[in-house]
């Protein structure tokens, strides 16, 4: 479990924010803010922590702004102060909340597709996103970052490359920096792959580790596994969804059939425990699944049923396991 975030962490945090907001911020300043990222697992959210209340402070009224310069202006936080709080203290203790109030821009969206659906969105910077079936996000851009959550599906990013602005992609606990760059992103769960298009990413995954990926790699994150993997891609081949295919390369089956599952309206669903440890690597046509569904027991040892409006994976052969 990771360490709460100390008075220290949250100054540091601070002045990063302040850091990465400066006129004469640039490539070198991202990359120095990435590095300290990096370093400690509680470093992004004290940061996120840090920005979530700047922009409270940015929204209060001028009574307001003043209560919370007398109440939490003294240097040294107290252990019985609320995260909050803390976070309100080492903004003001670098002297961020002045440049947040006034001034302090931001624009917040969520966006989201249905079963099934495409979407695509221009953001105000020129950026294109282009969601998937099934596929929710919220953007939230300022003066000095551009910032995206991804909370389920996939989505392709077209990137606008601002070196004093950086784009980040949250999804779950994997931070996607953008070196100028177009790339997909799904999110399955707490899994994540990052596959390039075009230019660079870098991929953080909240626990002090970091890859760096470039057209024609993916990155690979799975909470199970300790480190995230970068593998060989082809390039052209990125967000073949946008073409009516889903493309698996040796992933596990529940993953395959949470994917499909955003684009069939009535789900599939894994009804044996054993089925979760088989991989699967093909091409699903969007327009097809119903007759990948009948060709799947050639591949794997499952049988298809239909069962109660949804259609149900079993092992083949033999009672089922435990569920």
């Amino acid at each position: 479990m990771p360490r709460p975030i100390d008075e220290p962490t949250l100054r540091m945090a601070a002045d990063w924010w302040m850091r990465l907001r400066a006129s004469d911020a640039g490539e070198r300043t991202t990359e120095e803010w990435l590095a300290w990222i990096d370093q400690d697992a509680r470093h992004l959210p004290a940061f996120e922590q840090i920005g979530d209340m700047a922009e409270r402070l940015g929204q209060a009224d001028e009574v307001t702004r003043s209560r919370l310069v007398a109440e939490f202006a003294p240097a040294r936080v107290r252990s019985r102060w609320l995260p909050l709080a803390a976070a309100a203290a080492a903004l003001l203790a670098v002297g961020l909340a002045y440049i947040a109030w006034p001034n302090h821009n931001t624009t917040m969206q969520r966006y989201a597709s249905g079963i099934g659906d495409r979407r695509e969105i221009r953001l105000a910077d020129g950026s294109q996103i282009v969601l998937g079936a099934a596929t929710a996000l919220r953007t939230r851009l300022d003066d000095g970052r551009r910032a995206v959550e991804l909370e389920r599906g996939e989505a392709l990013f077209r990137v606008v490359h601002d070196p004093h602005r950086p784009f980040l992609v949250r999804a779950g606990a994997v931070t996607i920096q953008d070196i100028g760059t177009a790339f997909d992103v799904r999110r399955t769960g707490e899994r994540v792959t990052i596959a390039v298009a075009e230019g660079r990413v870098r991929v953080a995954d909240g626990h002090g580790g970091s890859l760096e990926a470039g057209a024609g790699q993916a990155i690979r994150f799975d909470p199970v596994h300790p480190a995230m993997r970068v593998v060989a891609i082809d390039a052209a081949q990125v967000a073949t969804w946008r073409d009516g295919r889903l493309d698996f390369d040796n992933e596990p089956l529940p993953v395959v059939v949470a994917n499909i599952n955003r684009y069939r309206p009535s789900p599939l669903r894994i009804d044996d425990a054993r089925l979760k440890a088989l991989t699967f690597t093909g091409t699903v046509r969007i327009d097809a699944i119903d007759e990948w569904l009948r060709t799947l027991p050639q591949v794997l040892p499952v049988v298809v049923r239909q069962q109660a409006g949804s259609t149900v994976l079993e092992r083949a052969g033999g009672d089922r396991g435990p569920r």
